[in-house]
């Protein structure tokens, strides 16, 4: 079958190793289903892949890609969870410390078909395209449990997004302006400030830049270039929800006299569970929320879609068809 895979690493070069071409049809342990794949969605942990972080070298070939959405063996339309538990696990999938995600341990979603277990298939509404669909199971939903789970977020809070123009942090922009918060937003890039504006982020400000309010919660993927403002930017009780590091864990000060003296929480989150992500599918059928697409290419096109997110020339979500 046609896929999208990885066959080498490189950390100086990573589309190096990325290959489009043939590979065999998905193997289906009991339990398992198959899904064949209408569209799938472009994160960066498929370039981290390619530079071999997170994916051993004896599991190579790997068809990447861990987002997808399609029809089930019955033809039904589906959404693919890609959060793979390990087989006697109950309750919170994230929690599990044998998990992994598809194109870890298991073939991915850049393929005609993928293999997964019956549990992981959540059904697709009707007024969600292929496309917008395919964007939800890893940046959407790991933005939704920031706000709405790990964060406790609620209507009428305030929160601070640092940075935008990911396909996580877009979607903690529409998801908090859809949940009724009030959303600021920082970047160090000006079009991609406007750009938050126009998503629905209430204000912007230039990364670092002193905030008119102190917030309740701060969702946090960048790490060290903004965690001592992150902490800043709380009022006393808040919350800063965390789930990346792209500029490094190192911390120059982890500000740790405020977070005591003003009781605020620091709270780690990864991914979502099955029941969230349907939750999240739920929210966008009910609200007409979508995700934003920064573009959709066939997936024969693949590599232009890695090559754009290596240069950091995103805005949004890259979508594959079938």
């Amino acid at each position: 079958m046609f896929a999208v895979y990885a066959d080498s690493f490189s950390a100086d070069d990573p589309l190096a190793g990325l290959v489009v071409g043939d590979r065999p049809d998905p193997e289906v342990p009991d339990g398992w289903t198959t899904v064949t794949v209408r569209a799938a969605s472009l994160n960066h942990h498929d370039l981290w892949s390619l530079r071999g972080v997170g994916l051993r070298e004896e599991a190579l070939p790997m068809i990447l890609g861990c987002d997808a959405a399609g029809l089930d063996e019955d033809g039904n339309e589906v959404v693919v969870h890609a959060v793979i538990s390990s087989p006697g696990w109950s309750g919170d999938e994230t929690l599990d410390p044998k998990r992994s995600l598809l194109s870890e341990r298991y073939q991915g979603t850049f393929a005609e078909r993928v293999a997964v277990p019956r549990r992981n298939v959540v059904p697709k509404p009707a007024s969600l395209s292929f496309e917008e669909a395919a964007c939800l199971p890893t940046a959407w939903l790991t933005a939704y449990r920031m706000l709405f789970v790990q964060g406790g977020m609620r209507p009428g809070d305030t929160v601070l997004v640092q940075g935008a123009g990911g396909g996580v942090s877009t979607a903690l922009i529409t998801l908090a302006r859809a949940g009724g918060l009030k959303v600021l937003v920082t970047s160090r890039d000006e079009v991609k400030r406007k750009r938050a504006l126009e998503l629905g982020a209430h204000e912007v400000f230039e990364s670092g830049e002193r905030l008119p309010v102190k917030v309740d919660g701060v969702m946090e993927t960048v790490g060290r270039a903004t965690w001592s403002h992150s902490i800043k930017s709380l009022r006393p009780g808040g919350t800063l929800v965390v789930t990346g590091t792209t500029s490094g864990a190192d911390l120059d000060n982890a500000e740790l006299t405020r977070v005591f003296f003003l009781q605020l929480r620091v709270v780690g989150s990864t991914m979502g569970t099955r029941g969230e992500l349907a939750s999240l599918v739920e929210m966008l059928d009910a609200t007409g929320t979508r995700p934003l697409v920064d573009r959709t290419l066939p997936m024969d096109q693949a590599r232009d879609g890695f090559a754009a997110m290596a240069e950091g020339d995103v805005f949004g979500k890259v979508v594959f068809t079938r």
